[in-house]
């Protein structure tokens, strides 16, 4: 069995609960690692003000999934995939776990439907 940290895991599902910061994920994701990606540019596309991305930016590094450099005034920030994959094997781990359980039953329900009741 998969042993799993459980508050990082917490930490993660709750910072993906919200759209935007879904939102912002995805944008780091297409970005270059290398050069990242100004606060700036992440809020760019977001109806909300500087210090709600600001706040969304938060919950993503205290998950462990951003990080920021300062370069100057600007701050660039990077997704760091490590939560993300620790989600990805969670969730491998009970998909394989109920499709064990779903084809066992589904076996046991095929084998009930074929032996017939005496009369």
């Amino acid at each position: 069995m998969v042993k799993y940290i459980g508050p990082s895991l917490d930490a993660t599902f709750a910072a993906l609960a919200d759209p935007t910061r879904r939102a912002i994920v995805a944008r780091l994701g297409e970005a270059d690692p290398a050069r990242g990606v100004t606060v700036g540019d992440l809020a760019e596309p977001f109806d909300i003000s500087p210090p709600a991305i600001s706040k969304h930016l938060r919950v993503l590094e205290r998950a462990g999934m951003l990080t920021q450099q300062r370069d100057g005034r600007i701050r660039r920030c990077r997704l760091d995939p490590k939560p993300i994959n620790e989600v990805s094997k969670w969730i491998e781990h009970h998909q394989q776990f109920w499709n064990h359980q779903l084809d066992a039953l589904a076996d046991f329900m095929e084998q009930s439907s074929q032996e017939k009741p005496n009369k």
